[in-house]
């Protein structure tokens, strides 16, 4: 009975291989694991992180913005629906959506609306 408590034997009052090592026997160059950090270990836009709004906004900016950094290239499709929305289903041979459809007739509309603007725009100031 010696060593045994009510409430368990001696092995759960042991620390066994969870105690650290006496400052005298710790290699010198070892780091503790709290000043450590590893790169990469955090989301830049994690809602959580305790940095302030410019900080995140300028970590969206760099991820979203392949040209600022972030290594992230737009692929073909990507590049093709900026020029025109029904260009990346015909590059693949199929017919576009009713969506990308109805994108492309906006877009023409809105550019035929400027390109009266501008025309109108160009006659008043040669008139006056």
């Amino acid at each position: 009975m010696s060593g045994q408590s009510s409430v368990g034997n001696a092995g759960v009052y042991e620390a066994g291989d969870q105690r650290n090592l006496p400052e005298s026997e710790r290699p010198e160059n070892q780091v503790e694991r709290f000043e450590e950090g590893q790169e990469h270990s955090h989301k830049d836009n994690d809602s959580k992180d305790q940095r302030s709004i410019a900080n995140r906004l300028a970590a969206a900016k760099d991820q979203n913005d392949p040209h600022e950094g972030s290594g992230k290239h737009k692929t073909i499709e990507d590049r093709a629906a900026e020029l025109d929305p029904t260009l990346p289903a015909r590059l693949h041979g199929n017919e576009p959506s009713r969506g990308a459809k109805i994108d492309k007739s906006i877009e023409d509309e809105e550019a035929e609306i400027l390109r009266r603007k501008d025309e109108s725009a160009a006659a008043k100031k040669k008139n006056h």
